[in-house]
């Protein structure tokens, strides 16, 4: 994923930093150091230690008033965007696996797919909690709007 950011805000004349947290105990400390640099946003990779802490980061956040987007449920949490693949398109395409290896399928010969459908989340009450309007054009694109 870092590599791919790394082309796309290459692309974009966009500087990229790197803050880390190895466990909920730092998040503070790199939310922090966001704030300090001026970082006017961030993208909260998918990470199970992100996943299983992201009200606790989108908490965080709100409190330092800083724009972040962050995978599927992010914005549930209380961040302001999630981008990530459709998590009940992908449930249903690995029922229908489980289907063909019951039914004798070998796993090995099975392909591998990748996520085809992907959703866009906007908290709106994240957004007018920080002062941001969100283009009319990205909320009609909006899979879903959470108020």
């Amino acid at each position: 994923m870092l590599i791919a950011m790394d082309g796309t805000a290459k692309h974009f004349k966009v500087e990229l930093q790197r803050f880390e947290a190895r466990g909920p105990n730092e998040f503070e400390f790199a939310i922090a150091a966001m704030v300090t640099q001026r970082i006017e946003a961030f993208v909260l990779p998918e990470d199970p230690l992100f996943t299983s802490n992201a009200k606790i980061v989108a908490d965080l956040v709100a409190k330092r008033r800083l724009s972040s987007i962050g995978f599927a449920g992010y914005a549930e949490a209380g961040g302001l965007m999630e981008y990530g693949p459709d998590l009940v398109e992908m449930n249903r395409r690995a029922a229908g696996f489980v289907d063909k290896i019951l039914k004798g399928a070998k796993p090995a010969d099975l392909p591998v797919e990748q996520p085809t459908k992907f959703e866009v989340a906007v908290n709106l009450k994240t957004a007018k909690s920080l002062g941001i309007t969100i283009p009319q054009s990205l909320l009609i694109r909006a899979d879903r709007l959470i108020e």
